[in-house]
């Protein structure tokens, strides 16, 4: 790297750090939950266990507490801004389809990692040697008793079946927002139905934060290749399908939160020094002020002054639903272009002017 390329690049994760440590924090508490979860439901002294002597059920309901547990950060604010990643499968796959900068990646992969090997040691602190117990093992993931293939198969499906099902959600602007509920639901029934093939890991993180207490490296390559793989392979398919996909790396984008993939994509750009010139106006500074607000009230104004007779509700209920000034701007440019251009005529008309698919960020 050169030394203006890296000047650049640390810059950058100076900026992005927060991002970083929400991407940590975020598998360290997935993790938590995961050994938290186990010693309830499989700890030998548990009450639950005794409780509840069947496999299979116990597998549900630990599907359903880290199905819970996903939607829950998913939709958190720290999942909004980071973009609830939290998987270097899935943190490959946005950049295979260039929505995440490559430093950017290195960072979230790393910070994935780092911070599943802190849940676990959380977990330790909680609940102590009941983690160590042979049938909780850490919460480990570990090939089932079909063996290290039929574990790699079920780990490259399941994979690629989980980011075909974000990519079509987040490609479909009436389905976007429900992403985070679709991986969630799609985690707790792979732990349900998967689970005795692989131990359903999908993570490499996730494997690695568990192997690293429990000192079992076993078939550590399969859950290093298999999720990638099926995930890369899911984006390759998306992408000979759809081949500009216009959404954001984002599992949820409708929120007014800062986005580093918009900014690295130009809707908004965020250049090195700090200067970020939006689509709307200039912005300028580390800080972000803005320049434009004035512009945009003077906007509003003649918007405002402009509807009468029957468009008038129709005018105020856009204004009304006009997303926040924090939001990304290439959103907010849209929205403004609604307002202003859209002539309330013919809705044919409508799909002449609107944005080309490409350049949409949802």
């Amino acid at each position: 790297m050169s030394p203006p390329a890296e000047v650049a690049t640390t810059a950058l994760w100076r900026r992005h750090w927060p991002e970083y440590g929400m991407e940590a924090a975020l598998l360290g508490i997935f993790m938590l939950s995961a050994c938290l979860f186990a010693t309830l439901l499989f700890y030998p002294g548990s009450p639950v266990a005794a409780l509840i002597p069947d496999p299979f059920l116990r597998r549900v309901i630990m599907g359903i507490a880290m199905g819970s547990t996903a939607v829950a950060l998913n939709y958190s604010a720290w999942g909004k801004q980071s973009g609830a990643h939290y998987n270097p499968a899935v943190t490959l796959a946005f950049t295979r389809l260039g929505k995440i900068a490559p430093w950017d990646a290195a960072a979230y992969v790393g910070a994935q990692f780092a911070g599943a090997v802190a849940g676990v040691f959380a977990a330790t602190i909680i609940v102590g040697s009941m983690l160590a117990h042979s049938e909780v093992h850490y919460a480990a993931t570990r090939p089932g008793a079909a063996g290290v293939p039929a574990a790699f198969a079920a780990e490259a499906v399941i994979s690629f079946i989980l980011m075909i099902v974000v990519l079509t959600a987040l490609d479909r602007m009436n389905l976007a927002r429900f992403t985070g509920l679709f991986a969630g639901l799609l985690v707790a029934a792979f732990i349900t139905i998967e689970a005795p093939l692989s131990g359903m890991s999908m993570n490499p993180a996730r494997t690695v934060g568990s192997a690293w207490w429990a000192q079992d490296w076993t078939a550590l390559w399969l859950y290093f290749t298999a999720p990638p793989l099926g995930m890369l392979a899911a984006a390759e398919v998306f992408l000979r399908l759809r081949r500009s996909p216009g959404f954001c790396a984002k599992l949820h984008h409708q929120n007014n939160k800062r986005c580093i993939f918009c900014e690295y994509q130009g809707r908004g750009t965020t250049n090195v020094s700090g200067t970020r010139t939006g689509v709307s106006g200039t912005r300028t500074g580390v800080s972000g002020t803005r320049t434009d607000v004035s512009g945009e009230r003077r906007e509003r104004e003649a918007v405002r002054a402009a509807l009468s007779g029957r468009n008038l509700l129709r005018g105020f209920s856009r204004l009304a639903g006009e997303i926040p000034l924090g939001a990304c701007p290439e959103r907010s440019r849209r929205a403004r272009n609604d307002r202003l251009y859209t002539p309330p005529i013919h809705p044919a008309y409508r799909s002449r002017l609107s944005l080309p698919r490409s350049r949409r960020c949802l």
